[in-house]
C-alpha cells in the first residue's frame, strides 16, 4: 500500500508540474494598463565615459533584478555597448532611473566592433545568461542586417543565419534605418522574433501618410538556432502631416514583446517634421496567420488573400498628455505589489540636443496572471 501511495503521489507531483510548466508558456492577454510616470535623461548625460543615448531596446534580468538597454551608436561616439539599468517602482510610481555598468559589445575575436560596422537596435535575454542583439543594417552605408547572440560580457557566441529575402541587394532586402529594430523571445525560450520596420524593397513600399506598408516577423527557432517562419504585419500609415507638408515623416514596427505562444504586444512609432512623435502599443495575435517563408516577393500578390498578423489597439500613448520622444523599446519588469507586472518603454534620443532619453513605467493586469496573487 505505502509504494502504491508513493507512486499515487509521485505521478500527482508530475501532473502539477507539467500543469505549471504548460500555464507559465501560455498566451497571456494584456487586460488593463496603467501609467505610473517617467523619467528623463537629457542628451548631454554621460556616464563612464560614454554619452548615453539611442536607448532602442530592453530587456529584464529578473536573476540580478536589473535591466539591459542596447544602444544604437554605430561604434561612432564610442564603443557599440549596452547599458544596466536600475528602475526603482514602487507605490504604483516610477521614482528612479540609474545606469550603473555599460557593456562593450565585442566581435567574434574579442574586438570592439568597428565604426560603421553595425546598428545595434534590439536586445533580448534567455534564461541561460546569453543576449540576442539585432543590429538593423543600413545598405546606404552597407551595414548588414544581423541576429546575434552575446555573452553578458559583450563578446558575440553566435551568428545567426539571415534569409537571403532580408540581404540588401540590387532592389531587395531590407531599407536603410527600417529593418531589425524588434527582437523578443517566447517565455518557453524556443523561438526567437524579429521583424523589418517597414516593407523589404521586394515587398512593397515604406509607410505614408496615405498608406501603411507590409513588414515581415520573422520566427527563429532557437532549439536549430535556424529561422523558421515568416508573417505578414501591416504598419499603420503615418500619423500626422509634416509641417511642411513635403518634409520627412515616418511610421515604423520598432518593437515586438512576447506574451507566450502566438501573441505579442507590438510597438509602433511614428514621426513627422514639426510634429513629432505619435506612439501606438498593440496586441498581436499570429493564430491562423500564414508562413509566408516561401515567398520571395509580395509586389505582384494581392495581400487580402494572406492571412496576416491580427493587432488590436493597447494603448495610444497621445492619451497620456505628455511630450514623447522617440520611443523604440520595451520589455515586462518584476511583479508590483498589487498583483500586475511593470511594463518598462524606453526611447531612442537619436543623440540629438533637442530630444532626451524617456523611460516611462506602466503596470498591467494579464490574464492569465503571472504574478503572485498579494494576501
Amino acid at each position: 500500500m505505502r509504494n502504491f501511495t508513493n507512486v499515487l503521489t509521485s505521478l500527482a507531483t508530475i501532473l502539477t508540474a507539467a500543469l505549471l510548466t504548460t500555464a507559465s508558456v501560455a498566451a497571456a492577454k494584456v487586460e488593463e494598463i496603467k501609467f505610473l510616470g517617467q523619467v528623463t535623461f537629457p542628451t548631454d548625460t554621460q556616464f563612464e565615459n560614454t554619452p548615453v543615448g539611442g536607448l532602442s531596446g530592453i530587456t529584464y534580468d529578473s536573476r540580478k533584478k536589473v535591466y539591459y538597454s542596447i544602444s544604437d551608436d554605430r561604434s561612432e561616439r564610442s564603443p557599440a555597448r549596452f547599458y544596466t539599468l536600475r528602475i526603482d517602482i514602487s507605490s504604483e510610481k516610477l521614482n528612479k532611473v540609474e545606469f550603473i555598468d555599460v557593456t562593450t559589445l565585442l566581435n567574434s575575436e574579442g574586438q570592439p566592433f568597428a565604426p560603421l560596422s553595425l546598428d545595434p537596435e534590439g536586445i533580448a535575454l534567455t534564461e541561460d545568461n546569453t543576449l540576442y542583439i539585432s543590429s538593423e543594417g543600413d545598405p546606404k552605408l552597407e551595414i548588414m542586417p544581423f541576429v546575434n547572440r552575446f555573452s553578458l560580457e559583450g563578446k558575440q557566441l553566435q551568428i545567426l543565419l539571415v534569409p537571403n529575402k532580408f540581404l540588401p541587394a540590387i532592389e531587395r532586402g531590407v531599407r536603410s534605418n527600417l529593418a531589425f529594430e524588434s527582437l523578443t523571445i517566447s517565455p518557453n525560450q524556443r523561438f526567437l522574433y524579429t521583424a523589418t520596420e517597414n516593407a523589404i524593397v521586394q515587398d512593397g513600399s515604406e509607410a505614408t501618410i496615405s498608406t501603411g506598408s507590409p513588414s515581415r516577423i520573422l520566427q527563429y527557432d532557437l532549439t536549430r538556432g535556424q529561422p523558421k517562419k515568416e508573417f505578414l504585419y501591416f504598419v499603420d500609415p503615418v500619423a500626422t502631416t509634416p509641417n511642411p507638408p513635403d518634409s520627412f515623416s515616418t511610421n515604423g514596427l520598432v518593437e515586438l514583446l512576447s506574451l507566450g505562444k502566438d501573441r505579442f504586444l507590438s510597438l509602433e512609432r511614428s514621426f513627422s517634421t514639426g510634429i513629432g512623435n505619435a506612439i501606438k502599443l498593440y496586441q498581436v495575435s499570429l493564430e491562423g496567420a500564414e508562413d509566408i517563408s516561401q515567398i520571395e516577393s509580395l509586389t505582384n500578390i494581392d495581400l487580402r488573400q494572406i492571412r496576416a498578423a491580427k493587432k488590436k489597439l493597447l494603448l495610444d500613448l497621445a492619451d497620456l498628455k505628455i511630450t514623447l520622444d522617440n520611443v523604440e523599446g520595451i520589455t515586462f519588469g518584476p511583479c508590483l505589489a498589487d498583483g500586475r507586472r511593470s511594463l518598462i518603454l524606453v526611447s531612442d534620443n537619436n543623440f540629438s540636443p533637442t530630444q532626451t532619453t524617456q523611460v516611462l513605467a506602466f503596470s498591467v493586469q494579464t490574464e492569465p496572471n503571472r504574478c503572485p496573487v498579494p494576501h
